[in-house]
């Protein structure tokens, strides 16, 4: 009998095996200094996700390598002297069209962020840039995303909005054609006493003026409202998204990262990870990360890439 947590992998590897129809996307793997990183790079290069282009101190790059019992032969090598520079560097090969999408190394992910946010020589969009994760969890049918837990810190309204916009995005890139988002709060009704029921109410009524497109969205939504049918038919919800919500929208980073660590390390959830807003995906690892989460991470930013390059094309031809 298969259990649930090889059910959520067989639902993560189909989702890898979808990619690699695709053609390899062009990664720029930034800082890959030591052996974990190397490792999550080149397991995605086997698998044929990306082809990498490795952007760090040559030395360490090599030292890493042979850690990580990884071959580097065929595999293009950009030596700079340290993390800042391996950033500013990574960065310029996307706007000089080299690279498609970004990969975190062994740096911190502030430096990697730094860079991309530069005003003059950055990746930055009209967007605002926010994380999601990508979460199975055993038992359920279909994943959950998670923003924003590793970004923006107290978001305000209007980048709250850019925030879901960017995760209904994602789901689209998913196959997810009318994805479900839930704007989380402590509790179901509107008070003037907690700031975030209001602001989740301002994102629905944003929702139905056209200022966010593609999802439907209901809140405020206390979590357990949000994804148990059961618990939303107490409360007397009448709505598409409470209960089934597919996209779950946190007030601050504090709430999302403890969501976010209590299902991975409490019920067992496989979780991946993309920076959205930025010119391309971003892949932000974690020491933590299993090797099939920095796969599906991977597998992300390439249906992220395709689902870009078809709205490019659908620009140009209408």
């Amino acid at each position: 009998m298969t259990d649930s947590s090889d059910a959520t992998h067989a639902r993560f590897e189909t989702l890898i095996e979808a990619c690699t129809a695709l053609a390899p996307l062009p990664m720029a793997v930034v800082h890959p200094c030591d052996a974990l990183s190397m490792a999550g790079a080149m397991a995605a290069t086997r698998r044929g996700l990306i082809r990498p282009i490795l952007v760090g101190p040559q030395a360490r790059i090599r030292a890493a390598a042979a850690q990580a019992d990884a071959d580097l032969a065929g595999i293009e090598i950009i030596d700079t002297p340290h993390s800042h520079a391996s950033a500013d560097r990574a960065v310029a090969l996307v706007r000089e069209g080299r690279a498609e999408a970004l990969m975190k190394g062994s740096l911190h992910t502030d430096e990697l962020m730094a860079a991309v946010v530069a005003r003059d020589t950055g990746l930055r969009t009209e967007r605002r840039i926010s994380h999601c994760f990508v979460m199975e969890l055993p038992g359920r049918s279909q994943a959950l995303i998670l923003t924003d837990a590793a970004i923006n810190i107290a978001p305000t309204l209007a980048e709250k909005a850019d925030i879901v916009q960017n995760a209904i995005d994602l789901a689209h890139a998913l196959g997810i054609a009318e994805p479900r988002v839930a704007i989380l709060s402590a509790m179901e009704t509107v008070s003037p006493k907690l700031p975030s029921t209001i602001e989740a109410a301002a994102l629905c009524k944003m929702a139905e003026r056209g200022q966010i497109q593609g999802g439907l969205l209901d809140g405020p939504l206390a979590l357990d409202n949000a994804i148990d049918p059961e618990a939303a038919a107490v409360k007397k919800i009448v709505s598409p998204v409470a209960g089934r919500a597919n996209i779950l929208v946190v007030p601050d980073l504090e709430a999302g990262n403890m969501l976010a660590k209590s299902l991975s390390f409490l019920a067992g959830a496989d979780a991946a990870g993309i920076v959205l807003g930025a010119r391309v995906p971003i892949v932000l690892t974690s020491r933590a990360d299993s090797e099939i989460s920095r796969l599906v991470s991977c597998g992300i930013a390439v249906l992220v890439a395709e689902a870009r390059r078809r709205r490019a094309a659908r620009a140009a031809a209408g």
